[in-house]
């Protein structure tokens, strides 16, 4: 199935990437899109959406799980790797229910997630608040702010770059902003809650065992043995914390 465009009247808010297989699902959130005021570029397969994401950014992905050619979880890692759309909000679609799928949804770098059926109003609030968190989220994490250097790490939220050793590491969105907000603040001890408030924001609908798991995989990529962190350090009984030693030796 090619692309398909469509827009809505009077100035353009954005630009939105709907991936779905579904053609009455993507006709019906291409036209309430269009009604908000977005730019709104179809696609029914997951390797037409990768080569969309590689050419040109977009202001907000709506993404199926399930979908011919690539799957949408694969299609997520990959825009999150690419220059053009790797900070771009994406809002899964799928229509299973299970625990284990929205986590696994969120882990592969999306942004929000929504079951199917769901309700047209939801799905276009939903995208709103992604459309404005953004500039809400760098807010309230303290971004975009001054480079921190802590041992072998060096985090740039400009450029939203870490490096460790002078090496460049891969991280989601959600992964860097976590690792800012306990680098910004060492030796603050921020609980789960905190951080699903800070970084998630109130309109993402993710569980403590989503922040856990994000530490878990942030660790593995930033520490010398996750197993024995030097930089996350877990506070028992109440969440995470960066280390405050002046060295964060690791």
């Amino acid at each position: 199935m090619g692309v398909q465009e469509s827009g809505g009247v009077g100035p353009t808010k954005g630009r939105a990437l709907v991936v779905e297989d579904e053609p009455h699902i993507s006709e019906l959130v291409s036209l309430h899109f269009g009604l908000e005021g977005l730019e709104v570029t179809t696609v029914a397969d997951g390797e037409e959406a990768l080569r969309q994401t590689g050419a040109e950014p977009f202001d907000v992905v709506v993404l199926d799980l399930m979908l011919p050619k690539v799957d949408g979880v694969t299609v997520c890692r990959a825009i999150r790797r690419q220059a053009a759309n790797s900070d771009v909000p994406i809002l899964m679609l799928t229509a299973r229910r299970d625990e284990s799928d929205k986590v696994l949804g969120l882990e592969s770098g999306a942004d929000d997630y929504l079951t199917k059926p769901f309700g047209v109003r939801e799905l276009v609030a939903r995208v709103r608040a992604l459309l404005r968190r953004p500039l809400a989220q760098k807010n309230s994490a303290g971004l975009p702010g001054e480079v921190i250097t802590a041992g072998p790490l060096r985090v740039d939220p400009a450029r939203r770059q870490v490096l460790r050793d002078g090496r460049a590491i891969d991280l989601t969105p959600h992964e860097f902003d976590v690792l800012y907000l306990l680098a910004a603040n060492p030796g603050l001890v921020f609980s789960r809650d905190m951080l699903l408030e800070r970084v998630w924001t109130s309109d993402i609908h993710v569980t403590e065992r989503s922040v856990d798991t994000l530490v878990k995989r942030l660790r593995q990529k930033v520490e010398t043995d996750s197993a024995e962190p030097k930089l996350i350090l877990t506070v028992w009984g109440t969440g995470y914390k960066f280390s405050d030693s002046g060295s964060a030796d690791a």
